[in-house]
């Protein structure tokens, strides 16, 4: 009689495949990356993604709180902290957007964001590799 072998390659925690698991790891920006960097943490690939969503995004939302703290207490000055917060929001929704394709057609892949990946990806590295 013969015992049953193990799956070589176990499913994710979450039941997720690895593409799903790196896709929506951006969907709610840094609050998906959070979720799926403790979900994926058996995958170093879906793990690298929810860090780079947590850094990024979360960036993002440092520095729209910033600028919208500064534009409120400059008065007419502040518009321009306005505008460029309105900026950011604009470039992080495209950089959003392309990290999700890009997590779709890598297949769930460890990949760079795109346009910001060289800046980010090594502090991806780091807290992937800090969570075990």
């Amino acid at each position: 009689m013969t015992t049953p072998q193990p799956p070589i390659n176990p499913p994710p925690s979450a039941g997720l495949d690895k593409k799903t698991s790196a896709i929506l790891s951006y969907v709610l920006g840094w609050l998906t990356g959070i979720i799926f960097l403790f979900v994926g943490k058996n995958d170093p690939d879906v793990k690298f993604h929810a860090s780079q969503s947590i850094i990024f995004f979360g960036a993002v939302s440092v520095v729209n709180i910033v600028l919208s703290v500064l534009g409120s207490v400059l008065g007419v000055v502040g518009i321009l902290f306005s505008l460029v917060g309105l900026a950011v929001g604009i470039f992080a929704v495209v950089v959003w957007v392309m990290a999700m394709i890009q997590a779709n057609n890598t297949g769930g892949v460890r990949a760079e964001l795109p346009i910001v990946g060289k800046w980010v990806a090594p502090y991806a590295d780091q807290l992937a590799n800090s969570v075990n």
